[in-house]
């Protein structure tokens, strides 16, 4: 087990913590964007997005048994990829909007801001508590190096 095991470990953590918070940012920012992509000749509203994250290795258990009894040390997160959510797009009632249909209704974003907040506190409290995790290895590492004097 390398010493900075955990320094690679939090580092992905925080890295992909920090993309979460930026997509969230991007759906919060676009919540009421009606123009995003123009599709089959005319605007689609924007769709919002959602950041999938998986282990950096996606071991079978026998292989994670076995590092758990040998070293014990996991290999950190990664993202996986951002896709589009596919719940329907909301339609509201505007006849006086520029993007309205015929009956007076326009799509709008499928993104529920209030959603997209609890998200983002997640991502908040998981990079904090891996700021946490990092500044407590580095402490531990300090004190090992100060054993030595």
């Amino acid at each position: 087990m390398r010493i900075t095991n955990s320094f690679d470990i939090s580092a992905s953590a925080l890295t992909t913590q920090r993309l979460r918070m930026d997509v969230i940012s991007s759906n919060i920012a676009n919540a009421d964007t009606t123009r995003a992509s123009f599709v089959n000749g005319q605007w689609t509203p924007y769709q919002r997005k959602i950041v999938s994250v998986e282990p950096k290795n996606q071991p079978t258990f026998a292989q994670m048994l076995n590092t758990a009894m040998t070293d014990g040390t996991g290999q950190g997160v990664r993202v996986s990829g951002i896709s589009g959510d596919t719940t329907p797009f909301k339609q509201v009632y505007n006849p006086t909007h520029p993007d309205a249909n015929q009956q007076g209704y326009v799509m709008m974003p499928n993104v529920d801001v209030a959603k997209e907040m609890v998200d983002m506190i997640s991502a908040t409290r998981s990079y904090e508590a891996n700021v946490t995790a990092l500044n407590a290895s580095k402490g531990m590492i300090s004190k090992a190096l100060e054993i030595g004097r």
